[in-house]
This record gives structure tokens, C-alpha cells and sequence, in this order.
């Protein structure tokens, strides 16, 4: 199984550019490499909210105020194989409450008993949003996720690449749409560090940088429990093009039993 998984991140990584879009502030996380252990089941909840935000463009609903919620569910099928399934709901005063699309998201790593010096896996991810909440209705993404957790501090690294597949932008290559992530160990169940997220444009024709998106977040996560996962944070756009202030939360939990291999 696991040589058919690793053929399977090969493939991946060698898909044509114009066959792969930023996770417009629906999943606000920088992803670990590990996955979900086989037979359990993580449920989280994500949501954030943006004031000030973003006017209409393109016809797209503004972000001005926006409640962002996801409901995140993944699977662990074997030690080093998950699958997400997500649903977006916005809310905002001058629209209600409006679901808005959905995800889904295979996952693998390297195994654990290769004991590689860093933590490599793939994500993929293919969905379908609305159109007043987004000028692309079909995406698909690949993100390439290396991590490594030291005595003291934990970095993530995510050179994500996202593709339109049907709407505004579907004759255009590939954005680059980078994240990382700094966590510093107060303790054995505090981290406190920043989170980076980035949408440049095309990879090798990047937009003018007013353009572009990039925010910072300070962030918190507790770990008081092997099945509970929560993360706290506020980021500040840096460029017109994106959202001035948010204020994001994800609170998870991870149910199920072992499952002998």
C-alpha cells in the first residue's frame, strides 16, 4: 500500500502546471505533514471574520464583515492516507446566512518508519464555490507541506500552487500561494508564534504587488489534549488586495480507535 501511495505523491508532482486557488480565507491553517491516524476521525471547526474587508469585485459578495465558518471532517485510512471533506458557510448582515461550496482533500506522507530528518507530504485538494462568493466556481490545488519540529520551536513550510478549472481566471497558469508557519514551545502544552500567508499570481509572471495578498498572524495553539486541537489568531493584511484585520479560530477534536496494520 504505502509503495502505491508514494507513486501517487510522484504523479502528483509531476502534473502539468495548467491541470492545478487561494483558500479565500475558508481554511485559514498553515498544514502539519503528519495525517490523522488510521481509523480515527477529526472533526474541526474553522471560522473567522474580516473587518474591515474587501469591496465587490468581479461581482463577488464583499468580505467587509464576513463570518467565515468551515466544517472540516478527515479520515486516517492508513498510517500515512487521510481524506478531508470540508463545507463553507459565510455570514454577513446584508446577505444571511449562505453555504458556499465544498472541498475535498486527499493527503499523504512519507511513512514515519523512514525516519526522514524532515516531515513531507502532499495535499491535493478539489472544489466547488458559488459564484457570488467567488469568480472561480471549480479549483483544484496541490500543496507540497516539509515540517520539522525542534527541541524548542516547530516550523511548517507550504509552497502551495492553485489552479482555476472553471470561471474567471480558468485560462490563466497556476498562482503561487505560499504559507509557513513559526511556533515557539512555551511549555509542553502552549505555542506561540506567526503564521505567513501569500497569493503572488502566476508563478512565473507574479501580479503587481498591490495585487498580491500577503497577511501576518500571531498565533496561539494549546495542546491540553492528545484529541483536542485548538488554534487562536489575528492577522493584518499587507497589501490592498487583501483583507485589513481577521480574527480566526479553529477548534478541533479526533475520535475512533486504533486500527492493527
Amino acid at each position: 500500500m504505502n509503495k502505491i501511495l508514494i507513486s501517487f505523491i510522484v504523479v502528483l508532482i509531476g502534473i502539468s502546471p495548467d491541470l492545478l486557488v487561494a483558500q479565500e480565507n475558508y481554511e485559514i491553517q498553515v498544514y502539519p505533514s503528519e495525517t490523522i491516524e488510521v481509523g480515527h476521525t477529526g472533526v474541526e471547526i474553522h471560522s473567522n471574520f474580516s473587518a474591515p474587508g474587501q469591496g465587490m469585485t468581479d461581482e463577488v459578495r464583499p468580505t467587509q464583515h464576513a463570518l467565515r465558518q468551515t466544517l472540516e471532517i478527515t479520515h486516517g485510512f492508513t498510517s500515512n492516507f487521510e481524506i478531508g471533506f470540508y463545507q463553507f458557510v459565510n455570514t454577513q448582515k446584508e446577505f444571511g446566512v449562505q453555504w458556499v461550496g465544498t472541498h475535498l482533500r486527499p493527503k499523504i506522507t512519507i511513512p514515519a518508519k523512514w525516519h526522514w530528518p524532515v516531515g513531507i507530504s502532499l495535499s491535493t485538494e478539489l472544489g466547488y464555490q458559488r459564484r457570488p462568493y467567488s469568480a472561480d466556481t471549480w479549483t483544484a490545488e496541490i500543496r507540497p507541506i516539509i515540517d520539522k519540529d525542534f527541541k524548542f520551536v516547530y516550523i511548517t513550510l507550504n509552497p502551495a500552487f492553485g489552479k482555476s478549472l472553471r470561471g474567471l481566471d480558468e485560462a490563466q497558469p497556476f498562482n503561487f500561494e505560499p504559507s509557513c508557519k513559526i511556533a515557539f514551545h512555551l511549555n509542553h502544552k502552549i505555542d506561540f508564534g506567526a503564521e505567513y500567508y501569500g497569493s503572488t499570481g502566476p508563478l512565473f509572471n507574479p501580479s503587481k504587488i498591490q495585487d498580491q495578498q500577503h497577511s501576518i498572524y500571531a498565533a496561539l495553539d494549546l495542546n491540553l489534549h492528545p484529541d483536542w486541537e485548538f488554534n487562536f489568531g489575528t492577522g493584518w493584511g499587507m497589501t490592498k488586495a487583501t483583507d485589513g484585520f481577521i480574527v480566526k479560530m479553529i477548534v478541533g477534536y479526533k475520535f475512533g480507535h486504533k486500527v492493527k496494520t
